[in-house]
């Protein structure tokens, strides 16, 4: 899986870049609510705990975190709102998985599927997509100043599944979904440069696809993450390097 934090790098980069911060402050709010139902202690809801960093990451005013939560555990507009995955295949047959947080199917279904068409993809019936996905804690540490060794001992005795550090400028750590805040904590607490940290889905099996194949279904990623309602965007393949900088450029 080495390379999957491009994919990452792109989703917090066009955060950061993004002029319509009112967007993105959405978006992170509806996480919290929907993860705070579960919850809200984020002791003992790695799902909140994921959210609230993200948020807090992204500068997300602490009121807002707040009514987030105090929202989730039962206001009308929390209770309103529902997680839905919508099953696609983009570019040279690559799976898309998306979910939504919507007030709204009826809207969101049909936005989605033209945005997913435009793109020269097709939208998937429920579950031909789905299984190729296993739910993950991903952690990418900048390889500058790190010390291999160390950042291996520290994730490794925290339960980290796998590290990998062959391409690219980073490390990059899986773990069990229940392992996440753990590792992170230790990585963090180590003092490794933590670059991306989320809970995500990542394919099992991923596809191999030429540089402009994946430059195509990047573009369809980055439109379909771009609708209000949409939280996250997986697929199975990796993107490379060169095809992130063509996107970028």
């Amino acid at each position: 899986m080495a390379g999957h934090s491009h994919w990452a790098g792109i989703k917090y980069k066009k955060a950061i870049n993004d002029s319509k911060r009112g967007k993105l402050f959405s978006k992170l709010s509806r996480a919290i609510m929907v993860a705070a139902r579960h919850g809200a202690d984020p002791d003992f809801n790695p799902q909140l705990r994921s959210a609230l960093d993200q948020a807090r990451s992204s500068g997300l005013p602490k009121d807002n975190i707040e009514r987030a939560v105090a929202k989730g555990g039962g206001d009308t507009e929390g209770a309103n709102l529902v997680e839905i995955r919508y099953e696609a295949f983009g570019p040279g047959g690559a799976a898309v998985l998306i979910e939504c947080i919507t007030d709204n199917v009826n809207r969101t279904l049909p936005e989605v599927r033209k945005l997913v068409e435009q793109y020269n993809g097709k939208m998937g019936s429920a579950g031909t997509v789905a299984w190729m996905f296993k739910r993950k804690g991903l952690i990418s540490v900048e390889k500058e100043g790190a010390d291999e060794d160390a950042l291996m001992t520290a994730a490794l005795d925290a339960g980290a599944e796998d590290i990998q550090g062959d391409d690219g400028d980073v490390y990059e750590i899986t773990t069990a979904a229940e392992d996440f805040g753990a590792v992170k904590e230790a990585v963090a607490g180590g003092g490794f440069g933590v670059k991306v940290a989320e809970l995500t889905l990542i394919a099992e099996n991923e596809l191999q696809l030429d540089t402009e194949t994946q430059v195509k279904a990047l573009k369809l990623m980055s439109a379909v993450e771009d609708h209000d309602d949409v939280q996250n965007v997986y697929a199975n393949f990796t993107p490379s390097a060169e095809a992130v900088k063509k996107l970028e450029g």
